[in-house]
């Protein structure tokens, strides 16, 4: 199936697997590091045992500001790209309700919380090209509309676009028809008859534009027992909106191909989704400078719909006719189908010094091999995406650190770091994708500042991440050229507030 077309498959099974949660500024500060401590409501997409650690009732609310720039390297050629962007991270109210006349045996308090975290942010604007490149994406489309590559054919939302640009009589437009020897050709090919086949010189841009959320709206209970060991559980109902809109340009910039002056292929891709989960939850307090947590996160079991379409231009310079512009369009494309993500377990451990600071540490296991795409609407079983799942991705593990100091009764300096390995197996996953997604880094750092009853909770995070992407398909018959991947190296900057008020 071509790049462009992928609309259920192995990509987006990670990309709504691989999360990062995020929360509150205090949270976010110390680098999500909370399986152990609670007492935070980021804590209840984590470990909702945390949610027994609160000895008060609480109302949080945290807006964030991030910037995002991308860098994209495509054959020693450096272009930019950013993004603004202004979300709600968090919102939660949690109350304690006392049970124990003691306050120290048995049952000290069940505890209710319900509210919002968010999970993950697609918002990215990202660019590259490069002028001078003999690989076209034609190749692809006359791959495939030869039927030279098995696992591919004649489509409506890829080949069908080209051969609507064309008028298939004057063998001179963006695709056309050699009768005398049955095959599929182009222009930009300067020997599309050897099976060594060689092109044209093109310039090539792909510009990248993502946005939407995966975001969680939470209701937990939590249970204190002796100030020592406490229980938690959540039901998560998670909500997912995702857009992407891509634009690939190939033109002659050096005006040695007949014909053929310029072409543009459009992509739209709208998802979006709605799922559950479960998490179960504890945390253990031995003595009062050390807590331990473990918590496991079912599933999340979603139900998923596409909204897909594509569209090509170009334009052809011929000698009678002068300049000719041609459109296709492709058919409007609804699917429904399930994702069910990777099962989740984090183990956690934390150090309290007094009331002086803090340090915490979370391991998150998660394989990303057993995502599985399920129950097409069209009764598709998805059994050679879930194979390539399967084979393509890994078990992985996350580590959030990160440390409070508190500086004075009611100021505290907090710090963290975040590190998600890639899910790939290997570098490369064939014609069709080159990694993606690969490791992400994310350092943190914040203070907050208490007073009375009120609470203010600011944060920065840095976030690192390097993707690839092929700027389309790569021919797989041997015949064509190759293309090369297209490196990103993404910086994201987030700022959130979180103001609390304790009661």
């Amino acid at each position: 199936m071509p790049f462009f077309m992928q609309a259920q498959d192995l990509l987006d099974a990670l990309r709504y697997s691989n999360i990062q949660v995020s929360g509150t500024a205090r949270a976010g500060a110390m680098g999500n590091a909370f399986g152990a401590l609670g007492g935070d409501f980021t804590s209840i997409s984590i470990n909702p045992a945390g949610l027994g650690v609160y000895r008060s009732s609480e109302l949080t609310v945290t807006p964030k500001f991030t910037y995002g720039n991308t860098e994209g390297n495509y054959m020693n050629t450096l272009m930019e790209d950013n993004k603004y962007n202004v979300a709600l991270n968090n919102l939660s109210y949690v109350t304690v309700i006392p049970t124990a006349s003691r306050s120290d045996v048995g049952l000290i308090s069940v505890n209710l919380g319900i509210g919002y975290n968010r999970l993950k942010d697609f918002n990215s604007n990202s660019m590259f090209g490069a002028s001078g490149v003999t690989s076209s994406f034609m190749d692809d489309l006359i791959e495939n509309a030869n039927g030279e590559d098995p696992n591919a054919g004649w489509s409506d939302y890829y080949e069908e676009l080209a051969y609507y640009n064309s008028d298939n009589n004057s063998g001179a437009d963006l695709m056309y028809y050699d009768e005398d020897a049955e095959l599929w050709r182009s222009d930009i090919q300067i020997n599309p008859f050897d099976e060594n086949i060689q092109n044209h010189p093109v310039a090539q841009r792909k510009s990248i534009s993502r946005e939407g959320a995966i975001d969680e709206y939470n209701f937990a209970v939590g249970l204190n027992f002796n100030h020592k060991v406490y229980l938690g559980a959540t039901l998560g109902v998670t909500d997912i909106y995702y857009r992407e809109s891509s634009t690939y340009e190939e033109w002659d910039d050096q005006n040695v191909i007949p014909n053929f002056v310029d072409m543009q292929f459009d992509s739209y891709l709208r998802t979006t989704g709605t799922g559950y989960n479960f998490k179960f939850g504890i945390i253990y307090k031995p003595v009062n400078e050390v807590r331990l947590g473990a918590s496991i996160h079912t599933p999340t079991f979603y139900d998923m719909h596409d909204f897909f379409h594509t569209s090509m231009y170009s334009r052809n310079d011929f000698e009678d006719a002068g300049v000719v512009d041609d459109a296709g369009y492709s058919p409007l494309n609804n699917y429904d189908y399930q994702l069910h993500t990777p099962l989740r377990a984090t183990f956690s451990g934390a150090f309290v010094i007094a009331k002086k600071g803090l340090i915490s540490v979370d391991y998150e296991y998660v394989d990303y091999s057993t995502a599985k795409l399920r129950r097409g609407g069209d009764g598709y079983g998805f059994s050679t995406e879930n194979r390539e799942i399967k084979d393509a991705y890994k078990s992985v593990g996350n580590i959030r650190v990160g440390g409070e100091l508190r500086a004075t009764d009611n100021l505290s300096l907090r710090a963290g770091y975040e590190y998600y390995p890639t899910a790939y197996k290997s570098t490369s996953l064939g014609n069709d994708q080159f990694k993606s997604n690969d490791e992400l880094s994310v350092y943190t750092a914040g203070l907050g500042y208490r007073f009375g009853s009120f609470t203010f909770d600011i944060a920065y995070r840095l976030t690192d991440m390097m993707e690839y992407e092929l700027p389309y398909s790569a021919p797989s018959s041997g015949y064509y050229p190759v293309p090369e991947a297209a490196s990103f190296d993404g910086l994201t900057h987030d700022v959130m507030f979180t103001l609390g008020f304790k009661f």
